[in-house]
């Protein structure tokens, strides 16, 4: 079959996003891998699909794939691409839509200047909701925080472990620029501690309403600009008291602002999006 996509960013973090309602989609693990790969497809960190929504009060059902194929929970910057992909397209004139995903109804607003801001719901603080099992760990408070322990490369690490609909552990490191995100990252991503596997961010304070950040993302890889790892982070930071909202993240495709008024609150995350290219491919 022909498939039409366009190709499109949030702060780099790129990705393939499709019209499932004009479109039939119903691809294999190893198609969606394939549209992925960045030599023999079209290259994404994630695919995006646009679907009709199954639920009453909503506009739009989003699902994403990520690289490896599998299907997952939520993506914070394929949101923030999500509006901007239906409103091109002239599938809604709404500034604020609500959109159905596999971890709940989210809200997206387009702003005057362009940019986005995702209402991303409450954070999830429960370790064993992220899901972490953290039996016969000795958590360490921090604030409001309790970090947890991981032997990871013959050292330890401590993480915050927090779901923004999926799964992240975020440790602090001195510097953004030389963490050892490409050897530590897969090694975090499936440790046998988090039986979803897990996004791992990597948190430089610069002040209390700015750090820098790197996430490798679960079954993705080290991404230019995680949106749900970002909030996951700032997040982090707020209870553990080293950070104040809202908090300018850097990453390195871009910056995002998020704002967290505390446990029980939505954290909001604002950021750009960007249309690369249309393009069609034989699949």
């Amino acid at each position: 079959m022909k498939l039409k996509f366009t190709k499109m960013h949030g702060a780099g973090n790129d990705f393939v996003v499709i019209d499932g309602i004009h479109q039939q989609i119903d691809f294999t693990p190893a198609q969606w891998k394939r549209l992925a790969d960045r030599r023999f497809g079209v290259g994404a960190d994630q695919m995006l699909v646009v679907e009709k929504p199954q639920s009453a009060g909503v506009d739009f059902r989003y699902r994403i794939y990520n690289a490896d194929g599998g299907e997952v929970e939520q993506c914070g910057n394929g949101s923030r691409a999500f509006v901007k992909f239906v409103t091109d397209k002239g599938l809604t004139n709404k500034r604020t839509i609500r959109v159905e995903t596999m971890s709940g109804v989210i809200e997206p607003h387009l702003e005057a200047d362009g940019s986005i801001t995702v209402d991303m719901g409450a954070p999830v603080l429960e370790p064993e909701r992220v899901p972490f099992d953290a039996a016969g760990l000795q958590g360490r408070r921090e604030g409001d925080d309790l970090l947890w322990p991981l032997e990871i490369n013959g050292k330890t690490c401590w993480f915050s472990v927090v779901s923004m609909g999926n799964p992240h552990a975020v440790q602090v490191v001195v510097d953004a620029h030389t963490a050892a995100v490409e050897l530590d990252g897969p090694v975090i991503e499936h440790h046998p501690r988090f039986p979803r596997r897990v996004n791992a961010g990597f948190m430089q304070i610069v002040d209390r309403r700015h750090v820098r950040l790197r996430v490798f993302e679960r079954g993705a890889g080290e991404t230019l600009a995680c949106g749900t790892g970002a909030c996951a982070a700032v997040v982090a930071g707020i209870r553990r008291g080293l950070l104040d909202s809202p908090v300018k993240v850097t990453t390195r495709g871009g910056e995002l602002s998020i704002a967290w008024a505390g446990p029980g609150k939505p954290v909001m995350l604002t950021g750009p999006a960007v249309s690369v290219f249309e393009g069609e491919i034989e699949l």
